[in-house]
């Protein structure tokens, strides 16, 4: 059975079948997550954020997730190497923090720029 999976913020959507990693996903659908250790939960790079009403779609976690993760499942962080979507799921991508410090600088620069 096949499932679809939506990315965001970009949007894109890619089908792809029921259990296969939101890692093997994204890179299906060529949306970018950071991994170094190809999908084994070793270098915690591949996080994304499943929200409370999509979270039963991504199944349960993994013992390695568990153990890697603890209380940030809570938050509904999830490792996308680890997570297989079960059905229609939608997934958030967070934002690379050296992009997001300069998307807020920028942000103050113009609003700055406003008061002159």
């Amino acid at each position: 059975m096949d499932v679809h999976i939506t990315f965001k913020p970009s949007g894109r959507r890619v089908q792809v079948g029921q259990g296969t990693t939101l890692l093997q996903a994204a890179r299906k659908a060529n949306v970018y997550i950071p991994t170094r250790c190809d999908g084994k939960a070793a270098c915690l790079m591949c996080k994304v954020h499943i929200s409370q009403e999509w979270a039963v779609h991504a199944g349960q976690p993994s013992d390695a997730e568990r153990r890697k993760l603890g209380p940030l499942l809570d938050e509904g962080i999830r490792l996308s190497c680890q997570a297989r979507a079960k059905s229609d799921v939608e997934v958030t991508i967070p934002e690379d923090k050296l992009k997001a410090a300069v998307r807020r600088q920028l942000e103050r620069q113009a609003q700055e720029d406003e008061l002159w």
